[in-house]
């Protein structure tokens, strides 16, 4: 038996499929745990998530901001981007059980000193304190009225968590940390802009995970979301997209030995695929 962590799917169902044969994923068996992400932008959403539902006794995935996107979309608060591959999932005529499933996923997820998340920590929580922030935002996805909670999430402020924040901007904030941080300053100001590689950083900014006394750093962080950071392996963190819907590589981590295990983009996968329109 083994438990495997895979980076960033974004609808690359191919890929994925091929980096389960890669691992020779067994589901009666293993497990994987899914940093988030699992849909969007790749040619293959529909089906990343209807292979996802069936197995979801195989598999822990916390929820990214794609998958919130959708969830977005889906309800109308929000419009689709020209580079969204939402519409077969919105098409389909499970879209109901498909997307209430997406809809009850975690936040956050941790397991014997492990913490997946799907971007990353503010300074200010360790692992509990972040499981309990998530369970916030779970309970107001999976309430009777989740509705609102998607009509109001988008937004970038606040910026800076205060623990005596209340109703939607408590909820924004813990989930813009959760599932769209990258950098911030050492107080845990958070830089949505930036996108890039550690080399361009803004002045001011670190690497959430490198924020000194960060309070999450006694446990092993998994996480995705920053592609251009790409693979980063140190004894309590782990980044695992590597891009693989830019033409990179998707990554699985074995949790057992921490070993790593690659497979190249499909040929199929990716957005260039679909037709325009």
């Amino acid at each position: 038996m083994a438990t495997y962590a895979i980076g960033d799917i974004q609808g690359c169902y191919h890929s994925f499929l091929s980096l389960l044969d890669a691992i020779q994923f067994d589901p009666a068996n293993d497990k994987l745990w899914l940093v988030g992400d699992l849909i969007n932008r790749g040619s293959g959403s529909l089906e990343t998530l209807r292979w996802a539902k069936a197995h979801e006794a195989s598999l822990v995935m916390v929820l990214g901001n794609h998958d919130l996107h959708a969830l977005a979309v889906a309800e109308g608060y929000v419009r689709a981007h020209r580079s969204d591959t939402l519409q077969p999932i919105f098409d389909a005529p499970d879209r109901k059980e498909l997307l209430e499933w997406l809809r009850f996923r975690p936040m956050v997820h941790a397991d014997g000193g492990l913490v997946m998340v799907h971007a990353g920590l503010l300074p200010q929580w360790d692992g509990g304190q972040a499981l309990e922030l998530g369970q916030e935002v779970e309970k107001a996805l999976r309430g009777d009225q989740y509705q609102d909670f998607l009509a109001h999430m988008y937004g970038n402020y606040p910026l800076r968590w205060n623990a005596s924040l209340q109703g939607m901007d408590r909820l924004r904030m813990i989930t813009n940390a959760m599932t769209r941080l990258r950098v911030c300053t050492p107080e845990g100001d958070m830089d949505f802009q930036f996108k890039g590689a550690l080399a361009d950083m803004p002045a001011g900014t670190l690497p959430w995970f490198d924020v000194p006394s960060r309070r999450s750093a006694d446990a092993t962080v998994i996480f995705g979301h920053w592609s251009a950071l790409g693979l980063q392996q140190r004894d309590n963190l782990y980044a695992l997209d590597t891009g693989c819907l830019w033409g990179g590589k998707l990554t699985a981590l074995r949790l057992e030995d921490r070993k790593t295990f690659q497979v190249p983009c499909h040929p199929a996968d990716g957005p260039r695929h679909l037709k325009a329109g």
